[in-house]
């Protein structure tokens, strides 16, 4: 992991752990070095982390990378005292699978976890809505990979269900962006956190952008300056 500490921030600051995408198994945390050093201009410690990606042989699914994720966690709690920040005071920003990531763990996590992020981040591996989707018909190999059970769609295993944040949601204050173009993260997944954190009366706030395709870093530069960056720092510091 790569941590970042600007010369000058409040102890009480929450440190920003960034969690990159790549369906799960692909990428690496440099892809995200954009989103750390902006946060770092802004005088904003982050942490921005690698994980083990999915793999079949080696048994790796997404419950290991909520593992690395508790991992880095662990670690830098062991040096917030010298970093002179407090532990288990972090806000989790992931973008697409990454996001999905951030998800889970922040709500899974409530008591280390203050704020989430998630830039077009998959929420939603189970219900009616997701099953009968196009979106799910291409979506359920690599998911089946990510979970580690076979998905059978008129048999569902419960697992899918413990994978998908909707399903798991607490009341951690999350900020979603979603593009209303995104053909790898269909725009329901995004619409549909939305409708369950709104139904649990869960702070949160839906940037849902039009003409916009999947995750910001391959957004327009004016686009991450005008609409991404000022939200996210918004979250952070509000």
């Amino acid at each position: 992991m790569d941590i970042f500490l600007p010369s000058s921030y409040n102890k009480t600051s929450p440190t920003v752990i960034i969690v990159h995408g790549g369906a799960w198994k692909y990428g690496r945390k440099e892809q995200m070095i954009h989103v750390q050093k902006m946060l770092f201009k802004n005088n904003i410690p982050s942490i921005n982390i690698n994980y083990r990606l999915v793999s079949g042989s080696k048994k790796i699914t997404y419950r290991e990378q909520l593992d690395d994720i508790a991992a880095a966690i662990r670690k830098f709690n062991s040096l917030a005292d010298k970093a002179e920040l407090e532990p288990d005071n972090y806000i989790l920003l992931g973008e697409s699978a990454g996001g999905h990531l951030a998800l889970l763990y922040g709500y899974q996590h409530p008591e280390q976890i203050k704020k989430i992020i998630s830039m077009s981040g998959p929420t939603d591996f189970y219900s009616k809505e997701y099953l009968n989707s196009f979106y799910s018909k291409y979506t359920s190999p690599t998911l089946q990979k990510v979970v580690g059970t076979k998905f059978n769609r008129q048999h569902l295993s419960d697992e899918f269900k413990k994978a998908s944040p909707i399903a798991n949601i607490s009341h951690v204050p999350t900020l979603i962006f979603q593009g209303n173009k995104d053909f790898l993260v269909n725009k329901r997944q995004g619409l549909a956190l939305d409708s369950v954190l709104t139904a649990h009366h869960i702070p949160h706030q839906l940037v849902f952008m039009k003409n916009t395709g999947h995750t910001p870093r391959f957004f327009s530069k004016r686009k991450r300056d005008s609409i991404i960056y000022p939200n996210i720092l918004k979250w952070i510091k509000n």
